[in-house]
């Protein structure tokens, strides 16, 4: 049974009223203060002190001070009157109930007006921050695609430049051909000139008479002549040139991460912890984490998530550095709802995923999905969204993956109801 304190002291001004309660050895911590409009009380085990006011006051800028062996208190008044005495006499024992269980309601009620208030606040700093980062990713990306606009365009006016100077080479080549052409004509036409001027039709008769001494050497002259060949006609030859292809430029090529993660997968196959006490009971088969990989798989499939995520425990004691067994029992996880397990196996997949090529795109977008969704049954949707968003980074066509990003930023936005 509480002692009630009835030993106190008040004064009061127009506007505030002055309250001392002497409570030996009263102390921050163990004192429960309760104020409401009309209604005060003071519980510090074994004393207790209560008052029902003569007025109402304003116990929001009301004030309490504990300390000395006293709790005074500073009540604000709503109406500046001086008060005849500081509680309401004639009350009843019905009445001073009403009055009590009529303060606690409104206190909760302002309770729960202020935890709204907090949480509708903390809902639009997520959605400014939600805003504010898509905005940075959006400056950035189209930073990124000028940048690109800008180097195809300095490639393509490379490459006409450089077809421009290949057909004037080629023209050039083509007037040296004509030109060369004409000349050999010229040479060719000058030479049967020449032979005509030292063999002149009208000297018949120096020719028979020295027939018979020179008839070798006048048959040899017209064998020259016969051999020498006719001008080739002028054409025009084709030529087709093998097509220029350039190369990736070193910025964007990904054969470093291509080898890089090649180098991983053989090294991580070749991994073998043979140091297990279990492993004298186990067939040889049972011992190789494929067959442990492909065996989860089926029990998956079956919906025997627990025997699954014992293959997976298994093969990965066996070998920890193969990422296909933390995602496939990431999925395990979150079919039995271990969200907290289902995103560590998530995090530890995408760890070994790396680095990313278009060979593990896949699993990659596998784990950002899933550790996304563990983080959405957590309701913690700022995370999970982050996932989806990486997710679509890697495969921006995928239907399910956008509707189910677009449902996530509707529930932070607070347009969607959670069920």
């Amino acid at each position: 049974m509480p002692l009630q304190v009835s030993d106190y002291s008040w004064q009061q001004t127009e506007s505030a009223v002055f309250l001392s309660v002497p409570l030996r050895g009263v102390s921050v911590r163990d004192a429960d203060v309760f104020c409401a409009e009309n209604y005060l009380k003071v519980n510090f085990a074994p004393f207790l002190f209560e008052v029902f006011l003569y007025a109402p006051i304003d116990d929001e800028s009301s004030q309490a001070k504990i300390g000395n062996d006293a709790i005074v208190f500073t009540l604000r008044k709503r109406e500046a009157l001086m008060w005849e005495a500081l509680s309401v006499s004639g009350v009843d024992k019905e009445m001073m109930q009403k009055i009590r269980e009529q303060s606690i309601l409104k206190a909760q009620e302002r309770a729960k007006e202020a935890t709204e208030a907090k949480a509708a606040t903390r809902r639009e700093d997520q959605k400014y921050a939600l805003n504010v980062m898509m905005k940075i990713e959006d400056e950035e990306r189209k930073k990124i695609e000028q940048i690109k606009e800008n180097e195809r365009i300095k490639a393509t006016r490379e490459l006409e430049a450089w077809k421009k100077q290949q057909r004037k080479a080629e023209e050039q080549k083509g007037t040296q051909r004509e030109d060369k052409l004409h000349q050999q004509e010229k040479q060719i036409e000058e030479g049967k000139k020449l032979k005509h001027k030292s063999f002149p039709r009208n000297s018949t008769t120096r020719n028979l008479a020295t027939k018979g001494r020179n008839s070798e050497n006048i048959f040899s002259e017209k064998l020259k002549e016969d051999s020498i060949p006719a001008p080739r006609s002028i054409g025009s030859i084709q030529v087709n040139f093998t097509p220029r292809v350039f190369p990736t430029a070193l910025r964007e090529s990904r054969v470093a991460e291509e080898e890089e993660w090649l180098h991983k997968q053989a090294e991580a196959r070749r991994t073998m912890n043979t140091d297990i006490p279990e492993l004298s009971d186990l067939k040889e088969e049972e011992k190789n984490p494929e067959w442990l990989k492909d065996k989860g798989n089926k029990l998956f499939a079956t919906e025997n998530y627990l025997a699954a995520i014992n293959a997976y425990n298994l093969a990965i004691r066996l070998n920890n550095k193969i990422p296909l067994l933390y995602l496939n029992r990431a999925a395990c996880h979150l079919k039995l709802k271990n969200l907290h397990k289902a995103i560590e196996d998530s995090s530890k997949a995408l760890e070994l995923l790396t680095p990313p090529v278009p060979d593990n795109a896949n699993a990659r977008m596998k784990a950002y999905v899933r550790r996304g969704t563990a983080f959405c049954q957590l309701e913690l949707y700022v995370e999970g969204l982050q996932d989806y968003e990486a997710a679509l980074k890697i495969d921006p066509s995928n239907k399910i993956v956008q509707n189910d990003a677009e449902k996530i930023r509707n529930i932070i936005q607070g347009t969607e109801v959670k069920s």
